[in-house]
Order: structure tokens, then C-alpha cells, then sequence
């Protein structure tokens, strides 16, 4: 029986995919690295007789810093609005944008012709009420004398005395007046209420400017000394605290965004009074100098804050961590140039090394680069050369016979 066209076909791309999937599962198997293959059992050599070059470092012990960190903003302590505190047109303008001004040092002038014009009917008023209040008075001591020689009612002495303290009020009112109008005066000129930077201009001159302008003049921002105010996890708010009521000045440090470049150093002023139930963190202040002008208003840091120094902490380069199944891990090379795997629990880190609180001592060596070819029992090479390894006694001297690089491996480690 004839076979069909179509039946030819579907065998014919069968076929194709059975040679594919058979060359694919070659190559993949091929591709394997020869750790993983099998030795040849006649002549191959086994895979933990290769030896592996790795850079290797001791495990030290030093002091490591105990840092907590977390984000904040730069805020300055004071902030002021610069308002008019009296009604007139602005006059001149003294200050330029973005200036650093002292406090009292004059911003502006506003028209002060009408205070002072206020000051002087003040000043004549008072004048005349003087000179009232001293004519009544010698009219009072007249009196007094006449009524000594009983030539005058005593009425008349009392309504005298009465008078005279009638104009010893109306001067006291004038004076009171005076003292406004010339306080007026001293309001025309506008001066900086504190030290700082000054912002963008509000009102240019030849305005008319009121007390009650919402913008004012200008804003005045301080920036030496700044805050910093940021927040820290709530579990680790009884250590700080703790700290603080030691009396000891916890430093605190603030690095740009990310967190390579220092901008200032400062100390910890004060811990908020509750916990933000929605993040679990709570604020904390820290004050900084800010000298040279690194930190601005509103912008965002990375603040580090010492809570502790652990001493003779076993420490090991961040790199050599590894993660598996179990955690954390480390490779650590024996004595007979072999690699072993050694389970590891760490602590606190600082810059590039990280402490080790169980499962490695101080003094043994662990592999910092080339893990990722490694399995259990793996013969290495501590290449001497390296100028990382050197420096570090990463180098393990070799047994007599051994000083040379073998491909074949090691014959004194076998």
C-alpha cells in the first residue's frame, strides 16, 4: 500500500527534532566544566587533583565601628520670613540674591519721611505738656507756702496737686508717643533678624509694602550651625537613649546619596518623643558645624551614627561571604592547599570587612577571588605574585619540593 505524502512528511520533521534535541543534549553535556564530569577511571585525572589559582586572606582581628544608618534631610534651625513692620513705599533694595548677610545688617529702606514728620508733632507735644506740668508746679509750691501762713483754703492746695498729676500723666503719654514715632523711624530700615543665606527677592523697589504681606521681602535661611533630621529603626531606640543619658556625645556623619563622599561631621542633639506607627522608626536630630556650606536646606543624606566599637572582633573581607542552601558560608583553605566549606555567622560591617561572631578564627585563611570554581576538597593555588594576597599573608608557604606551579597539582599536597 502506497504510503501517503503527508505521512512521509510528519516523519521527516520527527526525525529532525530528534536529532536536534540529541545534538543539544551533547553540547549542554560537553559544556559541563570538568569538576562536574566523571574522571576517567583508566587514566583521566580526578577532578579535586586540579589545582584551582584563588587569592586568599587571613581572617584579622581589629576593632570595628558599629554604625546606624538612615536617610534624613538637612533643616535649618531657623527659617524667617523678612516682613516690613511698618506700611510705606520701599525705598532701596541693599541685599543681593543668594548673599550671606550678617544679623542687623540693613536689607532695605522704606519712605520714613511720615514717622519722622509723626515724630516731631510727637516730640512738640510733649513739649508743651512740660512746660504745663512745670508752671503747675510752681504753682503748687505757691500754694503750699500760703496755706503754711493760713492765707488760703486747703482746697485750693489739693485741686493744684490733683493738676499736677493730671499733666505728669499727659507728659508720660507724650513720651510713650515719642518713643512709637521714633520706633517707627527705626522700622523704615529693615535689618536682618539673624545670620544666613538669603533667598530669591519678594517685592522690587518702589512697591508699596504692608506688615501684613504674606511673602514678604525675602527669606533668610541659616546654615551654620544646620540640622540634620532623620530616622532609625524603633528597636534600636533604647540604645541610643542608653547613649544619650550616659552623657556621651554620639558622633554622627552624613554622606551624599550614595554614600562615597562625606559632607560633614556633627554629634546627636536629640531623640523625638514617639514612634511613627506607620514606618516603626522614630526621629532623631543631629546638629553639624557645616563650615564649609556641603549641606543645604531640604536636601537628602545618608547619615551614619557610631552606637558602639567592637574590640578583637574577628573580621574577614566582605568578598570572601558567600550564600547558600544553609546561609552564609565561607571558603577556608587547609593547610594541605586544599578548600573546605565552613559555615559562618557574621555581625556588624564597616567599609569593605565584615565581623565574624562563630565558625572562623582569626589567623585562617579564606578565599577572597576565584570561589566560583570551587567545591569541597578543591586543591588551590595561592598565587605568590599577587599583590593583594602578599600584602595580606594570603601566601602559604610551600613544603619543600613544592615550591613550583605544576599543572598536574601539587605532588607534596598529594
Amino acid at each position: 500500500m502506497p504510503i501517503s505524502d503527508s505521512f512521509r512528511s510528519h516523519w521527516k520533521w520527527l526525525l529532525i527534532l530528534l536529532v536536534a534535541i540529541c545534538a543539544g543534549g551533547y553540547f549542554l553535556w560537553s559544556r559541563q566544566p570538568a569538576e562536574a564530569q566523571p574522571a576517567d577511571k583508566k587514566g583521566g585525572r580526578d577532578a579535586a587533583a586540579r589545582v584551582i589559582p584563588v587569592v586568599a586572606q587571613p581572617a584579622k582581628k581589629m576593632d570595628v565601628n558599629v554604625y546606624l544608618t538612615g536617610l534624613g534631610t538637612v533643616t535649618p534651625l531657623r527659617t524667617v520670613t523678612v516682613r516690613s513692620r511698618v506700611d510705606g513705599q520701599l525705598m532701596r533694595v541693599l541685599f543681593n540674591e543668594g548673599q550671606v548677610v550678617r544679623e542687623g545688617e540693613l536689607l532695605a529702606e522704606i519712605d520714613a519721611r511720615p514717622f519722622q514728620a509723626q515724630l516731631t508733632q510727637s516730640e512738640g507735644q510733649m513739649a508743651r505738656d512740660q512746660a504745663l506740668l512745670a508752671n503747675a508746679r510752681i504753682d503748687l509750691d505757691r500754694y503750699r507756702v500760703l496755706l503754711a501762713q493760713d492765707s488760703i483754703a486747703k482746697q485750693l492746695v489739693d485741686t493744684q496737686e490733683a493738676l499736677v498729676r493730671q499733666y505728669e500723666g499727659t507728659v508720660k503719654l507724650d513720651q510713650g508717643q515719642v518713643d512709637n514715632a521714633r520706633l517707627q523711624v527705626t522700622y523704615s530700615k529693615v535689618t536682618a533678624p539673624i545670620s544666613g543665606r538669603l533667598g530669591l527677592r519678594q517685592v522690587d523697589p518702589g512697591n508699596i509694602i504692608r506688615a501684613s504681606d504674606t511673602n514678604g521681602l525675602v527669606v533668610i535661611t541659616q546654615l551654620q550651625p544646620v540640622t540634620v533630621i532623620y530616622t532609625i529603626p524603633q528597636d534600636s531606640v533604647q540604645l541610643v537613649l542608653k547613649r544619650m543619658q550616659s552623657g556621651e556625645r554620639m558622633p554622627v556623619e552624613a554622606f551624599d546619596r550614595d554614600q562615597k563622599v562625606k559632607l560633614a561631621s556633627g554629634v546627636l542633639l536629640t531623640v523625638d518623643n514617639q514612634i511613627d506607627v506607620t514606618t516603626g522608626t522614630v526621629k532623631l536630630k543631629a546638629q553639624f558645624p557645616n563650615e564649609d556650606g556641603n549641606l543645604f536646606p531640604n536636601q537628602f543624606v545618608n547619615v551614619r551614627m557610631l552606637i558602639d566599637i567592637r574590640r578583637e572582633a574577628t573580621t574577614i573581607p566582605s568578598a570572601a561571604l558567600q550564600r547558600g542552601a544553609r546561609g552564609l558560608f565561607v571558603y577556608v583553605v587547609k593547610e594541605d592547599r586544599t578548600v573546605t566549606l565552613r559555615d559562618v555567622k557574621t555581625g556588624p560591617a564597616e567599609n569593605d570587612m565584615t565581623v565574624i561572631d562563630s565558625g572562623l578564627n582569626a589567623g585562617e585563611l579564606v578565599v577572597v577571588d576565584g570561589m566560583d570554581r570551587l567545591r569541597e576538597g578543591a586543591k588551590v593555588d595561592l598565587p605568590s605574585r599577587d599583590p593583594a594576597a602578599a600584602g595580606a599573608g594570603g601566601d602559604v608557604p610551600r613544603k619543600k619540593g613544592g615550591g613550583g606551579r605544576r599543572k598536574g597539582g601539587d605532588k607534596a599536597s598529594e
